[in-house]
């Protein structure tokens, strides 16, 4: 009588532990990040916050390989975690702005870029030389420039091309590289001059590299925003760009343009909220130009700001990524986070 009481005790402690088994599955299955994802992490849900990267002493910069814009056939995808900074809307000749987001970088290691208009007003080979060069130009050795609009102010383009060399990927402007998991595109959103539509050259380069070298991390850059509450609004050229991103699983695009700063909710290509697939559209116009007031909010709008200079900071891990909005001594705004990268739809 004594043996059958002490099973049906064991017995009874053995299915309290299954049920909780089991309810700690539902809840990993149920769980989401930031972002509204859901986060396949196995046992403990969500995971473990990450401590917001903080700026470090810089090494002695170090080269940027070299980037291309033909055809890519598949390369090999580094390891560990690597640092990326920069913002776009940043150099006006005479201006002590870009002075303080430049000394920002100073101090932080890893890869720099920039999200277009580099000098104001026409980024003509002087104006490079004698105030880009001084003030982001030190880092130039380790940056990946973008192309904005301002570039065209000069015919070609030939300051902005003239001065970063075969980094700029001229003609096209156009090119990709790896930094550590993650695959990077710079693209040109200056479609007038370099087509981006569904027929283009540079679609169909974006579209054939996806493919030849599938990532489950993705960032692209480029100037004019595909979304945003900013005065120049939305880049309606930008469409079949994020498409192709979207239908290859992208996390992120960083634009500039705008002279604020705004971090929208990931988006699909008609810019309704994905909470599984969509890709998050940050806009960094935040260099030292100038401030541009917001007009009005637009859907799926999380976070804004326009009265701060400063860059963003990201840090690409394999699996997922940190970022972090530095502002300049005078700066109190700021905004950081983590998210996981996801699969393709």
């Amino acid at each position: 009588m004594r043996l059958a009481w002490v099973v049906a005790v064991w017995l009874a402690t053995l299915l309290v532990v299954v049920a909780s088994v089991v309810a700690t599955v539902g809840q990993d299955v149920l769980a989401r990040d930031a972002f509204g994802r859901t986060v396949a992490s196995g046992w403990g849900g969500l995971p473990s916050p990450r401590p917001v990267p903080s700026p470090s002493p810089s090494p002695s910069p170090t080269p940027t390989p070299r980037p291309t814009s033909a055809p890519t056939p598949a390369s090999t995808p580094g390891t560990g975690t690597v640092v990326l900074t920069g913002a776009g809307d940043i150099v006006a000749c005479g201006s002590s702005n870009a002075i303080a987001t430049a000394a920002l970088l100073d101090g932080i290691a890893g890869t720099i870029f920039t999200l277009g208009d580099n000098v104001y007003p026409d980024s003509t080979a002087a104006e490079f030389r004698d105030c880009f060069d001084p003030t982001w130009g030190r880092h130039k050795a380790r940056m990946l420039p973008v192309i904005g609009n301002h570039e065209y102010n000069t015919a070609g383009a030939a300051g902005y091309f003239g001065y970063f060399g075969a980094a700029a990927a001229g003609p096209g402007g156009y090119y990709a590289v790896e930094r550590g998991t993650w695959r990077v595109y710079v693209i040109n959103s200056q479609c007038d001059f370099v087509p981006c539509g569904a027929t283009s050259a540079q679609l169909a380069w974006l579209q054939s590299d996806l493919a030849a070298n599938p990532r489950q991390c993705v960032l692209a850059m480029w100037h004019a925003p595909r979304f945003t509450s900013g005065v120049h609004g939305d880049a309606t050229a930008m469409a079949p760009i994020w498409a192709a991103l979207h239908a290859a699983g992208a996390e992120l695009v960083l634009s500039g343009h705008d002279h604020d700063y705004e971090r929208l909710l990931p988006m699909d290509p008609s810019g309704a909220y994905d909470p599984d697939h969509g890709v998050i559209q940050m806009v960094v116009g935040t260099g030292g130009v100038g401030h541009n007031a917001f007009p009005g909010v637009r859907a799926n709008s999380a976070v804004r700001n326009d009265s701060t200079y400063g860059v963003i900071q990201l840090t690409l891990r394999p699996g997922g990524w940190d970022w972090q909005f530095l502002p300049v001594p005078d700066g109190t705004f700021t905004d950081a986070g983590s998210a996981s990268c996801h699969d393709a739809p």
